[in-house]
């Protein structure tokens, strides 16, 4: 899978585009208004915010920036030669009083594959914005976190072709006591993504985030150990969904996570692009009844000398 498409809703409301230009559209109801200016800079020295989006930004928080609810951030110039605008978002805090809601990299892979996003120390965000409830970020190279408190964040969703134990450690050292929905995308080794079931020990035991609800540990490449160390994690008997789509899971995983602690409490159950067999797929809706379950998107190994599986986004 690569990322083909915008996101046209985020935070529960239709995404409205800010042109490049003028005033902005008119709406109706609530709106996510999203803010983008891809444009390719040869000159440009690398690392460096892109002027043009610096200037399109000030112009729509000039026009806007008391209404603002919600935000989405897509291209800010050519994403890997130009950094995320991460210090002019921080720095826009006190004329956004209203955002509660904001998502950072709403690129498609035609415009930068994820694994070449310059993006940064997302956590400033958070810091900056002491109301914010759900943050969404998408990254790769010089993707990072800081632990940090806050208490107002409800959901925190991180998409990532290779998440490193660190930046994993400083989420879960994060002290996020309104947090109900937490989605990492784990990845692959090849791209940083370094992380094992050890580092989520604090998560899976439940010790941490108290009012956690929903759990994604998508795009993982150890998928199958994933489902294992859940099958018997405490975290997961307060759960209303819990999430390991867009991952390598097999027939080897299912088994050890249905073999485990009863899991029809759930609402949800999400497994869509695995690599289970016909038969496996079939088994999880007559094992778990009354909960909804995604088993949609099979995949097929790869082949040569020996099987390989892939995450759904690993570039």
């Amino acid at each position: 899978m690569a990322f083909r498409s915008h996101a046209r809703t985020f935070a529960g409301r239709p995404v409205v585009d800010v042109p490049a230009d003028g005033p902005l559209p008119v709406v109706t109801g609530p709106v996510c208004w999203r803010i983008a200016d891809w444009h390719y800079d040869r000159d440009a020295p690398e690392g460096t915010l892109s002027e043009r989006f610096r200037d399109r930004f000030d112009r729509f928080v000039a026009q806007a920036g008391d209404s603002v609810e919600a935000l989405v951030v897509g291209s800010w110039g050519y994403a890997a030669v130009h950094h995320a605008p991460i210090a002019q978002l921080c720095a826009a805090a006190p004329r956004l009083p209203r955002l509660r809601s904001l998502f950072l990299g709403d690129l498609t892979s035609e415009e930068c594959e994820v694994s070449w996003m310059l993006v940064g120390d997302v956590s400033p965000l958070l810091t900056a914005y002491p109301a914010l409830e759900v943050l969404r970020v998408r990254g790769g190279l010089l993707f990072g976190f800081t632990p940090v408190r806050h208490d107002r964040l409800r959901e925190l969703a991180v998409e990532s072709c290779g998440l490193s134990r660190r930046f994993v450690g400083a989420v879960l050292d994060s002290d996020l006591p309104a947090l109900t929905d937490l989605e990492l995308w784990l990845g692959t080794d090849e791209y940083g993504g370094n992380t094992g079931v050890a580092d989520l020990d604090g998560l899976l035991t439940g010790k941490l985030f108290p009012a956690l609800r929903r759990l994604g540990l998508r795009n993982a490449e150890i998928a199958d150990d994933l489902a294992a160390a859940l099958a018997s994690a405490p975290v997961v008997a307060r759960l209303q969904r819990l999430d390991l789509s867009l991952g390598t899971l097999g027939d080897e995983g299912l088994a050890a996570l249905l073999a485990g602690q009863p899991l029809t409490h759930l609402a949800a159950l999400d497994l869509h692009h695995h690599y289970l067999s016909e038969q496996a797929a079939a088994s999880v809706a007559a094992a778990l009844p009354g909960v909804r379950v995604d088993v949609s998107d099979p995949q097929e190994p790869e082949d040569d000398d020996e099987s390989y599986r892939y995450p759904a986004v690993s570039e």
